[in-house]
């Protein structure tokens, strides 16, 4: 009783690909959204100057040692190390989505506000979720 408690305890609180994947969207349509010409090229867009990467190259490292660690623990504990890699992809996931709910945020906030976002600002934010969108769809 106390070990599936345990086990219980430990899954309420890591998330989980399967809980990424049944978040419904806010909105949900039969249509396909517009395409427009360059919109969804298949060649990434170099990075600018300064344009600063999806994930903090420090969590990204961090990210990189924790999937280091649960590959070395697949020969003694294989199903362990499964659920750990898909916990971890998860976070990963969970992650990038904040960042661009975050960066969503700020021009709603300033739009709420009255205040004019600059074409330039939103151009940047565009082509960051065009890079992204073009990354998960890399084969």
């Amino acid at each position: 009783m106390e070990t599936r408690d345990n086990a219980r305890n430990a899954s309420d609180t890591e998330l989980t690909t399967e809980d990424l994947a049944r978040t419904e969207p806010e909105h949900v349509s039969g249509e396909s959204p517009a395409v427009y010409p360059g919109e969804a090229t298949s060649e990434p867009a170099p990075a600018e100057e300064g344009e600063q990467p999806l994930i903090d190259p420090a969590d990204a490292r961090s990210y990189r040692d924790r999937w280091e660690q649960i590959q070395g623990t697949f020969v003694d504990e294989p199903k362990d190390a499964v659920r750990s890699a898909d916990a971890l992809v998860a976070e990963v996931i969970r992650s990038l989505a904040e960042t661009f709910a975050d960066h969503k945020r700020e021009l709603e906030d300033q739009w709420s506000r009255g205040e004019e976002v600059e074409t330039e600002g939103l151009r940047v934010a565009l082509r960051r979720y065009r890079t992204f969108f073009n990354q998960l769809l890399q084969v």
